[in-house]
């Protein structure tokens, strides 16, 4: 059971942001992000969006540092990737 960290490296409201994903279950992330105070509405599809200023507080938190193009790879393994226009924001 991990979770995974990418780079700040997407725009966003005026800042960069990174994804947050776990290769096991949303119930391990929701439990991960409720630990960095991540609020709900952080959660889109199948990931959180981290704020570069909280990136650091991941890491040290136990979060794996991966590449972008990795994330995705990660969620289609694990079967929990959830494209655009798949649902609810919140499973």
């Amino acid at each position: 059971m991990t979770v995974y960290i990418d780079p700040p490296a997407w725009p966003g409201h005026g800042r960069m942001w990174s994804h947050l994903v776990s290769d096991t279950s949303y119930d391990e992330l929701h439990d991960f992000a409720a630990r960095l105070d991540l609020p709900r509405r952080a959660f889109e599809r199948d990931h959180y969006d981290v704020p570069a200023h909280r990136y650091a507080d991941a890491v040290a938190a136990g979060a794996v540092e991966v590449r972008s193009r990795e994330v995705v790879r990660l969620l289609l393994a694990a079967g929990l990737r959830r494209r655009k226009g798949s649902g609810s924001r919140l499973p």
